[in-house]
């Protein structure tokens, strides 16, 4: 891994350094900073003059403030992050000659890609730490609650999860890089495919399960657990969706199931204590866990896709 540290160190400057990340992160630290300033509000308004009940820290992350809640608004949003910084890595030093240059110097062809990527997750993460330590902070200025400390481990986990899951993202982004020399069409491919995850899957889903299971109606609920879970099935291939059931779970201890809708029977209604009370952190990630494997998996295979394709193109000056 010869050279591994150089590329590194460039990479993580050139990100820090460039005008595209400091506009990124201002507008996302912006946004993030209103919904929990209104989430805060909202939250100190209704909980005055009453007992402050249990993991209430946590409703500054999953409460909704205005449109959607901050949670929502990383899995939306965050994918745009990772295909922002990585979707010319590769294909601008081409165009620009830069990469060839660099090859010919005794650096390892597989530290170029390996730093790119390194660089790209750090700046991440420093991205992601730095939003939540913000709102933590400004929740606990305006809220006055300190958060526990198993609310400071859920909102460890969810900050590990989502850079993991933005880290997908950018690998996305760095493989179309890789693919086209043309930064233009690396840039819609990897768009296109956000698009896609972000709206037509969880489309598709509803329009296919409709069309396996026509009749579902009130007077046939088995006809609807069967639709339910056929648009379940065919959901779960998002990362999106992955995500926010994974984050969901971690950051609501209140929330027991991944499932929208959970039919029980009629001895669990009477035993009813039996869900009553908040999950420890431990049942909660055993909830999650297959989630964020599979995240952890998808952006595995999808930088070893990219690490292949890289070693076996033919790197030309332009």
């Amino acid at each position: 891994m010869h050279g591994l540290k150089v590329i590194f160190k460039k990479e993580l400057a050139d990100h820090f350094s460039s005008y595209r990340f400091i506009i990124l992160f201002a507008l996302i630290c912006m946004v993030s900073l209103i919904i929990a300033y209104m989430v805060s509000m909202t939250i100190k308004n209704e909980m005055q003059d009453v007992a402050k009940p249990k993991f209430v820290f946590l409703l500054l992350f999953i409460s909704q403030g205005g449109l959607f809640s901050f949670v929502q608004f990383v899995a939306f949003f965050g994918p745009l992050i990772g295909l922002i910084m990585g979707f010319d890595l590769i294909n601008r030093e081409k165009n620009e000659g830069t990469l060839s240059r660099v090859l010919a110097q005794p650096i390892y062809r597989d530290s170029v890609i390996n730093g790119k990527f390194l660089a790209g997750v750090v700046t991440i993460a420093i991205m992601i730490c730095s939003i939540i330590l913000v709102i933590t902070g400004l929740g606990l200025l305006l809220m006055g609650v300190v958060p526990g400390f198993d609310e400071i481990l859920r909102i460890f986990v969810y900050m590990i999860i989502s850079v993991v899951y933005i880290s997908f993202w950018l690998g996305v982004a760095i493989l179309f890089s890789i693919l086209f020399r043309s930064v233009t069409t690396s840039a819609l491919a990897a768009l296109a495919v956000w698009i896609f995850f972000s709206f037509f899957v969880s489309l598709g889903a509803n329009i296919i399960a409709k069309a396996f299971v026509p009749d579902a109606g009130p007077d046939k609920p088995d006809a609807i657990v069967k639709q339910i879970s056929i648009q379940r099935a065919i959901s779960l291939t998002s990362p999106i969706v992955l995500y926010s059931d994974a984050t969901a779970t971690i950051v609501d201890p209140t929330k027991k199931t991944t499932r929208s809708i959970v039919f029980v029977g009629p001895f669990e209604k009477i035993s009813s204590e039996r869900f009553s009370g908040p999950l420890s952190l431990k049942e909660s990630l055993l909830i999650v866990l297959p989630y964020i494997i599979t995240l952890i998996a998808i952006t595995a295979i999808c930088f070893a896709i990219s690490y292949m394709v890289f070693m076996r193109q033919e790197i030309r000056s332009a």
